[in-house]
């Protein structure tokens, strides 16, 4: 059996921007805030919640949500165009199984029915043992429907590895692709793409897929406000934008279009979708209502060119080549290829290289253990008499602790710990 890899120009080399892994930390440790802040949310059906709610978290959770989770799911396509080309298909799907696959089933099995449990924890009537309620969570049954969630059950979820599962499954879609784009008829496709990018604008095209699922597929709540299947076309596109220096450079050319285009869709967006949704029983998510189909659209629109900005302005720090400037004749002789600084090389005190450089590689883990770990801590923290305020900064510090304290204290120092939460040995 042979295994096909796409050669690999001394430009298309893999750099390490180190920007991507600050973003991916970012966002990690962010979900903590978001999280934490669900759990005073009026809208949101948060495992556990506290008697008095508010509607400002709707809004602030509306700023990331938009960004936060599509910018991860680029990211990872981007680094998965580099790992396919230095390990072929099959070894490409191998590694993921072992990074992505172990990991979610290890925890399916040991800490995710832990929210579940907590949720019914909270009715006061409600004294059966955790040991008791695994039999019932693992009560499940095939349901090929939901694609990629086929194993359902009455108290039965992947929780928050939702991301990992999708992920995973986008990665083994993926793979058998390199065949194609190894061919010429890839090559001249990547090419004739990169090159439209020349015309400033064109690189918020993209924008036009992800509205139209966002509009007609819905936006799915339990996937942080995004379809399933716009977040298959943010990790295409990731994939795609690691094909060719061109399309970078776009983005950092079209940076500030993007933030202004973005900021005005997203104020015409949000306030489309709170409307939609005040009618009793609406779902602004799902309904096919003009209002509801159009504020999806535009917010669908807003998510890609967020991530244009976010990437163009980061990348803006250091020197690029201009989209005019980076040619097929030159990308193939290696010239026009940014200088940038490995992870551990960062401008930086001595104490944020050692930071940044623990937390990069602690992305995985920490976004597993954080959410059952903010759960169980507002479950014991709804109950105080205090304003929502000190309960929510409580939440936030305790999980932000615990999460980190499991990290290094249960995962990192072990080399079968570190296997079963995805990391490298």
């Amino acid at each position: 059996m042979t295994t096909t890899r796409i050669e690999p120009s001394r430009a298309a080399r893999p750099e390490r921007r180190p920007e991507l892994d600050a973003i991916r930390t970012l966002v990690v440790i962010g979900l903590v805030f978001f999280h934490s802040a669900l759990v005073f949310d009026t809208r949101d059906d948060f495992y556990v919640k506290n008697a008095q709610t508010t509607d400002v978290t709707t809004i602030i959770a509306g700023l990331c949500v938009v960004w936060a989770m599509p910018i991860l799911f680029l990211i990872a396509g981007l680094g998965s165009w580099h790992s396919l080309r230095r390990r072929g298909p099959a070894g490409f799907a191998v590694e993921r199984l072992l990074r992505l696959g172990v990991p979610l089933v290890f925890a399916t099995l040991t800490i995710i029915p832990v929210p579940q449990w907590l949720r019914l924890r909270a009715d006061p009537a409600y004294h059966e043992s955790y040991l008791r309620f695994l039999p019932r969570f693992f009560d499940v049954h095939l349901d090929l429907t939901e694609f990629p969630f086929v194993i359902r059950g009455e108290y039965f979820e992947s929780g928050h590895l939702w991301f990992v599962l999708l992920l995973l499954t986008f990665s083994l879609l993926l793979a058998p692709l390199v065949h194609w784009l190894s061919n010429d008829h890839g090559r001249r496709l990547r090419d004739r793409l990169a090159s439209a990018v020349r015309r400033r604008g064109v690189i918020l095209l993209p924008a036009v897929p992800v509205a139209v699922i966002s509009a007609l597929a819905g936006l799915e709540e339990g996937f942080a406000a995004w379809s399933r299947w716009a977040y298959l076309l943010f990790f295409l596109y990731g994939f795609m934008l690691a094909a060719d220096d061109r399309f970078r450079a776009a983005m950092r050319r079209d940076a500030m279009p993007a933030a202004v285009l973005g900021l005005v869709l997203f104020l015409i967006a949000m306030p489309g979708l709170l409307i939609a949704g005040d009618a009793p029983g609406s779902d602004p998510f799902m309904d096919m209502t003009a209002l509801a189909i159009g504020a999806r659209t535009l917010y669908g629109a807003t998510g890609w060119c967020w991530l244009v900005a976010i990437l163009g302005l980061l990348d803006r720090h250091r020197p690029a080549p201009s989209v005019e400037q980076v040619s097929p004749d030159n990308l193939a002789a290696g010239k026009n290829s940014p200088d940038v600084p490995a992870a551990g090389q960062v401008s930086s005190a001595g104490w944020g290289r050692r930071l940044y450089g623990y937390l990069a590689v602690a992305a995985l883990p920490l976004y597993i253990l954080h959410q059952p770990i903010v759960v169980g801590v507002a479950y014991g923290v709804v109950g105080w008499n205090a304003p929502i305020v000190v309960k929510y900064l409580v939440i936030v510090a305790a999980s932000l602790t615990l999460t980190v304290a499991a990290y290094d204290l249960l995962v990192r120092r072990t080399r079968v710990t570190r296997f079963l939460f995805g990391m490298r040995g």
